[in-house]
C-alpha cells in the first residue's frame, strides 16, 4: 500500500505529524533506525556537500550518518539539523549548510554557468543554493532538454574565463543521457572547461528525500507513463494537464526547507559545479 503525502489519498485524513528538530550537538546519543547502531555524537563533519555525524558506541566503535532523519532520540523520532552556533556569534547558516554571509550585495554575475534540465531543477537549485550561488555570481539557467546539448554547448562557446557546469538527470551506464554526455564532451573548447555531472534520479523529483514528503518511498511508475504524471496521479493529486503538474511541483518544493531533505547523489554534484565554476586555479 502506497503512503500518500499530506493525506493525498483522502483530503479529510490528518496532516502526517512533522518531526521534532534537533540540531546536531556533541554528546547527543542516538539511533539509527536502518542499521539499528546506537551511539553518542562524537563530532559532526560537512563531507560531498552534505552533513555527517560520526557515533560511537559503548565499545568505542565509530560509524558515520548523513544528518537528516533516520534517528530516534530517546525512543522519538527526530530530524537532525545544523548545528547551532554559539550565543552572540552573529552566524547563521543557509540551507544549503554553509555560513550566510550578511550585508554583502551580490556579486556581478561570472560569465561562467550552470545549466539544468528543466525549470523544476532549476527552482531546487536556487532554493537550497540561492544563497550561495548570489554570493559568487553564478547564474542557474535550465535547459529545457538535453537531446542537443553539443550543439548548446558550442553555441556557448567555453574558455577558460567562460565555463559551463551542467547537471544532468538520469545519467547511469547505458543510457542515452550517457551518449549525449560522451558526444558533449567532444565539443571544440570543451575540454577543461565543461564539467558534465548526473544523478541517477529519473526527475530531479526524486532527489527530494521521500520522508520530507511524509512517505516511505517515491511511488514505482510503469514504463511508458509519464513519471511526473504518475506520481500526482498516486498521490490522488489533479494531474491532466501541465499546469496541475506546476501546481504538484510547487506543493513539493514548498516541504524543502535545507540540504538535508536532499538525497546525497545530488548534494554532492551541486556542490562540485559550485566548486568547478569558483576555484581560484581559473577565476
Amino acid at each position: 500500500m502506497t503512503n500518500y503525502p499530506w493525506g493525498a489519498q483522502d483530503l479529510r485524513a490528518p496532516q502526517p505529524r512533522k518531526l521534532r528538530q534537533v540540531p546536531v550537538a556533541k554528546g547527543l546519543l542516538l539511533e539509527d533506525v536502518d542499521s539499528g547502531w546506537v551511539g553518542e555524537v562524537i563530532r559532526t563533519e560537512k563531507s560531498g556537500g552534505m552533513r555527517v555525524v560520526v557515533l560511537e558506541d559503548r565499545h568505542g566503535r565509530t560509524r558515520s550518518f548523513p544528518a537528516g532523519f533516520g534517528f530516534l532520540l530517546e525512543g522519538e523520532p527526530v530530524e537532525l539539523i545544523e548545528p547551532r552556533t554559539a550565543a552572540g556569534s552573529g552566524k547563521k547558516i543557509s540551507a544549503s549548510g554553509s555560513v550566510a554571509v550578511t550585508g554583502h550585495k551580490a556579486r556581478v554575475a561570472r560569465a561562467s554557468r550552470i545549466w539544468v534540465e528543466g525549470k523544476h531543477d532549476a527552482e531546487l537549485v536556487e532554493k537550497v543554493w540561492g544563497h550561495d550561488l548570489r554570493v559568487e555570481g553564478i547564474v542557474v539557467e535550465p535547459l529545457h532538454g538535453v537531446d542537443d546539448l553539443a550543439g548548446a554547448i558550442a553555441e556557448f562557446a567555453p574558455s577558460p574565463q567562460r565555463r559551463l557546469g551542467i547537471l544532468v538527470d538520469h545519467l547511469i551506464e547505458g543510457t542515452k543521457e550517457q551518449r549525449i554526455v560522451q558526444e558533449a564532451l567532444r565539443v571544440p573548447g570543451a575540454a577543461g572547461n565543461v564539467k558534465i555531472l548526473g544523478h541517477p534520479y529519473v526527475d530531479v523529483w526524486q532527489a527530494i528525500k521521500p520522508a520530507t514528503l511524509g512517505i516511505s518511498a517515491w511511488p514505482v511508475i510503469p514504463k511508458g507513463t509519464d513519471w511526473k504524471t504518475g506520481v500526482l496521479r498516486s498521490f490522488g493529486w489533479p494531474h491532466a494537464t501541465a499546469e496541475d503538474i506546476g501546481i504538484g511541483w510547487s506543493k513539493i518544493l514548498s516541504t524543502v526547507t535545507h540540504y538535508g531533505q536532499l538525497e546525497p547523489q545530488l548534494l554532492g554534484r551541486v556542490e562540485e559545479l559550485i566548486d568547478f565554476l569558483t576555484s581560484e586555479d581559473y577565476n
